[in-house]
């Protein structure tokens, strides 16, 4: 349920981004895969995406946001309480990106962790975030989405290599003024999905081994049809379920911030709630579907036009599966 008018709560106070130079069109992958321009764009909605570059990863990608982040709202090394970063492409198994990209920026006094939750990570860690604030534990939380998925993405697989891109993305949230900030959160997990969208080995059920390596099963596999399915539906209903529990209707919305995997699915999503679709925002043609970093790059681009007061809603669904939905009111 949601919480009281008068409870304290988080908002986001800064946003930032960052994206590898490197530019790979849809022309550039039908060189060597049985595709084209024309095929992707129409199934897909993505021109291109950004590949990172030799000894580019997940860790220095963050850090990169989270240095602009903290760049733009002049903070220092001591600043930051927290940092929460949600990826599915860590550096290593271990240590947490986030003690990574603590060492790169030399934070001091600041303790954090990786949350896991695919394409929903970024959506999670907000909520997880928020809640630190909120409780007065802190007063400034970093979250972070970033992924390097060119660096599990199968390249002779025509039906993953054209959809997935790389980047990152940092939120910073402080305390909100009372009636601003975010409102409630609706999440849900269902592992039946489990086997739709995942990395086979590399973790304790298929130990890296030579086998696991000639059969690619450390590439990202996906049953298209099902996840698209899933993705419709739980984000519209999702959505739906914050809406009602808050007496709001989908015209009160001034922008949705999906997950940005395929434009049928924003588009579907836009027609469902019966919203125009300028009010559903699209980075995807751009960077593809960057996991963790879809929601802060798509924030990032919408930002400017956002305005005080305005409800704007959060969405996301991914492996697991993973799905949920975030309100917050702009300030």
């Amino acid at each position: 349920m949601p919480a009281p008018a008068n409870t304290p709560r988080a908002t986001i106070t800064a946003v930032a981004t960052y994206l590898p130079e490197r530019i790979l069109t849809n022309a550039e992958l039908a060189r060597n895969l049985d595709t084209s321009d024309e095929w992707i764009v129409t199934r897909t909605g993505i021109r291109e995406r950004r590949i990172g570059k030799p000894g580019e990863t997940t860790s220095t990608m963050g850090a990169e946001a989270v240095r602009r982040l903290m760049a733009e709202r002049g903070l220092g090394p001591s600043d930051i309480d927290a940092l929460i970063v949600a990826t599915v492409t860590p550096d290593m198994l271990f240590p947490a990106t986030a003690c990574l990209i603590q060492d790169q920026l030399g934070l001091v006094g600041t303790w954090g962790f990786d949350l896991s939750a695919a394409c929903s990570g970024f959506l999670y860690a907000l909520t997880v975030g928020a809640q630190l604030v909120a409780t007065g534990a802190h007063r400034r939380v970093v979250v972070v989405g970033a992924d390097l998925m060119s660096s599990i993405i199968d390249p002779i697989d025509r039906t993953t290599a054209v959809l997935f891109g790389d980047g990152a993305g940092a939120v910073l949230l402080e305390p909100a003024e009372p009636g601003y900030g975010i409102l409630d959160f609706h999440h849900l997990v269902d592992g039946s999905g489990r086997h739709d969208l995942l990395m086979p080995a590399g973790g304790s059920l298929l130990p890296p081994s030579n086998v696991t390596v000639a059969a690619r099963q450390h590439f990202l596999k996906q049953n298209g049809k099902v996840v698209f399915k899933f993705a419709v539906s739980q984000m519209v209903e999702s959505i739906q379920a914050l809406l009602h529990r808050n007496n709001l209707r989908p015209e009160d919305l001034a922008m949705v911030i999906p997950h940005q995997a395929n434009q049928r699915i924003l588009d579907a999503v836009a027609e469902r709630l019966c919203l125009p679709h300028e009010r559903v925002a699209s980075v995807l043609g751009y960077y593809g579907n960057t996991t963790g970093a879809t929601l802060p790059l798509a924030l990032n681009a919408v930002a400017g036009t956002l305005k005080r007061g305005n409800l704007i809603v959060f969405a996301a669904v991914g492996a697991g599966f993973t799905a949920g939905a975030t309100l917050m009111r702009w300030g």
